[in-house]
């Protein structure tokens, strides 16, 4: 195994050249693991809310908890590039975005990650102005998932949809924001959006295979969430079922109490 850190330049350099994979990680262990594994990038995901703290979705997660977590991911000092999310209404103002993301790197962030296009520019302005690197977040937001009913939504279907993405696209790159994850992005408007980027590596999930790159919630790859799995997963092991197997299997050979032949 290489000696090699991952940086953003070097996630920059792939595009092009080599798939990014990237993955979330809650916990030291699971960092370690996928560090191991020779994941280049990992993603302190505000995914966490639901999959990690039972929340029904990420607008219930804290930069307390953020900060937690990624504190436990940052200990397994990994050679992958280890960013985190900037949750709900932690970046309502330039001001907050810079002082909640120096919080974020201070824990251990190589990168924050955040959600918005053109509206929320100034913000990530003010974050890359401090040197922090940023990684964008496009398409369908989860943590605008109630103002849009609740549903999840895939984006770009309509000309305004597809405009809007490569407008906001653009505009991310132009601020020199190294990465973007594009959500639930229709293929093709993914596609095109990748090859309009020179520079941003664009990394997918449910938005096709186009994408320079490709970011899952770890725990839907190797099935360790069961009570739910997004349409576009495909769980390469069953994690969870097997431990379930396991502990019973456990319970079942843990020998039976010895009877008592004390008389009385």
């Amino acid at each position: 195994m290489t000696d090699l850190k991952f940086t953003p330049e070097f996630i920059q350099r792939m595009k092009g050249h080599q798939r990014v994979a990237a993955l979330t990680a809650y916990d030291f262990p699971m960092a370690k693991l996928l560090d191991e594994a020779g994941v280049p990038m990992l993603l302190v995901g505000d995914s966490l809310g639901m999959v990690v703290l039972g929340h029904p979705d990420t607008t219930h997660v804290t930069l307390e908890d953020m900060l937690h977590h990624t504190r436990a991911a940052a200990r397994a000092r990994p050679r992958a590039l280890l960013g985190a999310d900037l949750p709900y209404r932690t970046y309502d103002t330039p001001e907050q975005a810079l002082d909640s993301s120096r919080k974020l790197v201070d824990a251990g962030a190589e990168f924050v990650k955040a959600e918005g296009g053109i509206e929320i520019l100034p913000q990530i302005q003010a974050i890359l102005a401090a040197g922090i690197p940023f990684c964008g977040h496009l398409g369908m937001l989860p943590q605008h998932v109630l103002e849009e009913g609740g549903k999840y939504r895939i984006k770009g279907r309509d000309e305004s949809g597809r405009n809007r993405l490569l407008i906001d696209a653009a505009a991310l790159e132009a601020a020199g924001v190294f990465a973007c994850v594009l959500e639930l992005v229709t293929p093709p408007v993914a596609a095109e959006v990748t090859q309009a980027c020179r520079r941003m590596v664009t990394i997918g999930i449910g938005s096709g295979t186009a994408c320079d790159g490709q970011i899952l919630v770890t725990h839907d790859l190797i099935g360790a969430f069961p009570w739910f799995t997004p349409k576009f997963v495909t769980p390469r092991v069953a994690t969870g079922n097997l431990t379930k197997s396991a502990v019973q299997e456990w319970m079942q050979s843990l020998e039976a109490p010895t009877p008592s032949t004390h008389h009385s």
